[in-house]
């Protein structure tokens, strides 16, 4: 796919429909990663983009003008997952080093750990911050879930749960998931967490292990990826399944990672072999597809409230409306 300059779309009024999806296109792309991209995380408010990836480096990316502004190494620890906290250079980590699964609150400004989160016993496989509050959650292969506060090392509850979990706030951070094999989520009040779950939603006939659980911006949707290939989407309120999208299943121990788009009309997923699709939540029907000569399932996300997303594998992509090819798909009808 061509590289490019990044299309300024927060200047363009441009409203996301069918065709503007299929007119997307990878406006940048940066190819000196050594390995794997395993992270990406959009700020909410700040223009800044921040990756993990295999070669056991964080980097920071200016989205607005298209530049990476520090490459940070975590070669002791690893890096797996990252997040953004509120502030825009400051991020939570995990390790990927098979001996310290701790959590990590790293400054990108001054490259200095402001704090470490001791608990989990095997490699966490997710993690999601609460957009309101100091709260985030963190999901692990040792079968439990941790609930964190980013002012104190220590965990302020567990919760124990059947084989890999995957966790998400709502936005509004009054509201937890925890997904896990065999299609269940279990709804959490973050305010009463360990009173137990308040509903328990069942995806159907779809068991196989959980990868990734997200909430729309609004809330009121939530969709569910699996190793088979499946991204499920259900309504937060009830659990009725709404649709159901199916790509390649993973193989060789990748995620299968997907995105709401801001108005949480439409959902970008990868695939076990490494294309990326869009989906209609209204219709429940695939609107446009991309192939890789990647193999391996990207990460993939849409950025806050702009007409872009980011997928890596190894490299890192941002994608744009063409709006010369929008312009002629337009004019033709």
């Amino acid at each position: 796919m061509p590289g490019g300059q990044l299309e300024r779309e927060e200047k363009i009024s441009v409203e996301l429909t069918e065709e503007v999806l299929q007119c997307m296109d990878v406006g940048l792309i940066f190819r000196d990663y050594n390995c794997k991209i395993s992270s990406l995380d959009f700020h909410r408010t700040a223009n800044y983009l921040v990756t993990a990836s295999d070669d056991e480096s964080i980097r920071l990316y200016d989205v607005g003008n298209a530049t990476m502004l520090k490459t940070i190494n975590s070669k002791k620890y690893g890096v797996d997952l990252v997040c953004f906290t509120p502030h825009p250079t400051t991020v939570i980590y995990s390790s990927k080093n098979g001996w310290d699964e701790s959590l990590r609150l790293l400054s990108l400004h001054d490259n200095k750990y402001l704090r470490y989160f001791k608990g989990h016993h095997d490699r966490v496989v997710s993690l999601s911050l609460c957009s309101r509050k100091e709260w985030f959650i963190s999901g692990s292969l040792d079968r439990t879930v941790l609930l964190w506060d980013q002012r104190t090392e220590k965990c302020q509850g567990l919760l124990r749960v059947q084989g890999r979990p995957a966790v998400a706030y709502d936005d509004q951070g009054l509201v937890f998931a925890i997904a896990f094999e065999g299609g269940y989520v279990r709804m959490f009040d973050a305010r009463r967490y360990e009173k137990g779950p308040f509903d328990i939603f069942s995806v159907g006939g779809d068991k196989s292990e959980t990868h990734v659980v997200k909430f729309s911006n609004d809330g009121r949707l939530m969709l569910l990826t699996t190793v088979d290939g499946y991204i499920h989407v259900l309504d937060s309120f009830n659990g009725t399944l709404l649709s159901s999208f199916k790509v390649a299943p993973v193989t060789g121990g990748g995620t299968l990672e997907a995105s709401f788009s801001p108005d949480g009309m439409f959902v970008i997923s990868g695939s076990g072999n490494g294309s990326v699709h869009a989906w209609s939540v209204r219709t429940g029907k695939e609107v446009a597809s991309w192939t890789s000569i990647e193999s391996d399932p990207p990460v993939i996300k849409w950025a806050s409230g702009a007409l872009m997303f980011a997928t890596g594998s190894t490299e890192l992509s941002f994608w744009t409306p063409d709006l010369s090819k929008l312009s002629s798909m337009l004019g033709t009808k």
